[in-house]
C-alpha cells in the first residue's frame, strides 16, 4: 500500500478510537471488517499505530499542537509502526522537520506526566503501593503484551506441544510459575495451527492460569465459574478435574456464552454447565446455595491490570467508575459465597492494580464473613509445587496472604486473588 494511503487510514481508526465510546479492540475490529481491502502487514501497521497512540497519548497531546493538519494525523504520525523512511516518504516537509523536532525531546527533559501517561487519578495509588518500582511498572505498561499458551493437560502434554509449535517455527518456552504454560514471542497467526484446533492449547495469560491453580478443582467435585465471561478459566478448571464432576460457568451475558461454545467443543469437555444469569442473586445460583466445592469470583473489574492490552481502559475508567465497580464487586463476592458448602473453597479475584477493588474487597468481606477463614495463597501454590510460589505473594503476617500479580515484575497482567475455606 502507498505510505500516503496507509497514513491516511492510521489517522482514521486513531479519530474514531479516540471518540471512547467503545473499546479500542472492538473499534478496531469492526474498522477492518469494515475495510477488508488491507493486508495483514497494513492492519498491523494500523493496530500498533493506534495503541501506540493510546499509550502515549499524553506525550503525544503534548507535542502535537506544534505541528499542522488535522490532530489525528498529528497523532498517527507520532505513534507510527513500521520504518522511519516509510513514513517521511508520506510526509510534506514541514511534518518532516516537526516530527524531526519532536524526536530530538529526550524523555529526562519532559514533565513527569508526559513520561507516565497516566491519568492523574491513577498515579499516587501506584506510587502509594510501588514506591520506585513504579517507573518499571510504566514502562512494562508501555511496551505491550507477551502471548501466553494454556496446554489443555486434558488432551496433551506441555511438551508435546512444545515441539508440535517449534515444528511450525514457533518458538514456546515454559512459563515460570504455571506448569500449563507457554510462553511465545511475537504474534504469530494461532488460530489455524493443527495443534490448535485439535483443542491442545488456548491462549491464556500465565496470571489467569494461577488463578485457575488457586481454586485446584478436583476430581468429581461440584466447581462455579462465577463470572465466567469468554470461558478461559473454565476450560482450565475442567481440565484440572478431567472432564469428571459438574462444572458450571455462570455469566450476566448471554452472548459471551454464545461465543464460548466453540472453544468448549475445542477442548473436549463434557462436565462444562453454561448458564445466563440475570444477576448475582438469580434463582439458578440459589438452587446452588451450600452445595458447591470450590467457587471462583474473577469479578468484573476496571482491567486496569490489562493496560499493556488495553491501554484505551486508562482513559475510559475515573474514580466514580471505580467506586462503582468496587460495589458491585462486593456484592457479587457476598451472593457467590453463599454456594460454599463447608469446608469448601472461595477465590475473588480480579485483574485490577487498585487496591480498592482488591485487598479492600478482600478484608470487608473476611471482616464480614466469620464463617471464612482466609488461606495463605503462598502455601496453596507451594502445595501445588509452583515455582518461586511466594514470589507473587504478598500480605498477612509471612507476606504470602494474597496473589499479587505485576507486569514488571511477573511478567504478567496484573491480577489479584484472595482465598478462604468456609468453616
Amino acid at each position: 500500500m502507498h505510505p500516503k494511503a496507509l497514513l491516511d487510514a492510521c489517522s482514521e481508526l486513531v479519530r474514531l478510537t479516540l471518540k471512547f465510546d467503545h473499546p479500542a479492540d472492538a473499534i478496531v475490529s469492526r474498522f477492518f471488517r469494515d475495510h477488508r481491502g488491507f493486508g495483514p502487514r497494513e492492519r498491523a501497521t494500523m493496530a500498533e499505530t493506534v495503541y501506540t497512540v493510546l499509550r502515549k497519548k499524553q506525550l503525544f497531546d503534548h507535542f502535537a499542537p506544534s505541528g499542522s493538519g488535522p490532530k489525528e494525523r498529528r497523532l498517527a504520525i507520532l505513534g507510527f509502526y513500521g520504518p522511519g523512511d516509510f513514513l517521511r516518504s508520506a510526509l510534506s516537509d514541514q511534518e518532516k522537520n516537526w516530527l524531526d523536532q519532536c524526536e530530538k525531546i529526550k524523555p529526562e527533559d519532559l514533565m513527569e506526566r508526559h513520561r507516565h501517561n497516566l491519568p492523574e487519578w491513577l498515579v499516587q495509588p501506584l506510587k502509594d503501593q510501588l514506591g520506585t518500582d513504579f517507573w518499571p511498572l510504566v514502562e512494562s505498561f508501555n511496551q505491550g503484551a507477551g502471548l501466553d499458551l494454556r496446554v489443555n493437560t486434558f488432551k496433551a502434554k506441555r511438551d508435546e506441544v512444545q515441539k508440535a509449535l517449534a515444528a511450525s517455527g514457533i518458538k514456546a518456552v515454559a512459563t515460570p510459575y504455571s506448569p500449563w504454560g507457554l510462553r511465545i514471542a511475537g504474534k504469530p497467526a494461532l488460530n489455524k495451527h493443527e495443534a490448535f484446533l485439535r483443542g491442545d492449547f488456548e491462549v491464556q495469560d500465565e496470571g489467569s492460569q494461577l488463578l485457575a491453580l488457586l481454586l485446584d478443582a478436583k476430581r468429581g467435585e461440584m466447581v462455579v465459574d462465577f463470572c465466567a465471561g469468554a470461558g478461559g478459566k473454565t476450560l482450565a478448571l475442567g481440565a484440572a478435574m478431567r472432564s469428571t464432576g459438574r462444572l458450571y460457568a455462570f455469566d450476566t451475558s448471554a452472548g459471551r456464552l454464545d461465543a464460548f461454545k466453540s472453544r468448549l467443543a475445542r477442548s473436549g469437555l463434557s462436565n462444562v454447565h453454561p448458564a445466563a444469569i440475570a444477576h448475582e442473586r438469580d434463582d439458578r445460583v440459589k438452587r446452588l446455595t451450600g452445595k458447591i466445592d470450590r467457587v471462583l469470583v474473577d469479578a468484573p473489574c476496571t482491567g486496569l491490570g490489562t493496560l499493556r492490552r488495553n491501554p484505551d481502559l486508562k482513559w475510559r475508567q475515573s474514580p466514580q467508575s471505580v467506586e462503582e465497580m468496587a460495589a458491585k464487586q462486593a456484592a457479587i463476592l457476598q451472593s457467590a459465597a453463599r454456594l460454599v458448602k463447608s469446608g469448601g473453597r472461595l477465590v475473588y479475584a480480579t485483574c485490577s492494580v487498585l487496591p480498592q477493588e482488591n485487598e479492600a474487597i478482600a478484608q470487608a468481606f473476611s471482616e464480614a464473613n466469620k464463617d471464612f477463614a482466609a488461606m495463605e495463597a503462598g502455601d496453596i501454590l507451594t502445595g501445588l509445587k509452583i515455582s518461586q510460589a511466594g514470589s507473587p505473594c504478598h500480605g498477612g503476617p509471612d507476606g504470602q496472604t494474597y496473589l499479587r500479580l505485576w507486569p514488571h515484575r511477573h511478567h504478567t497482567d496484573g491480577f489479584f486473588a484472595a482465598v478462604w475455606q468456609r468453616k
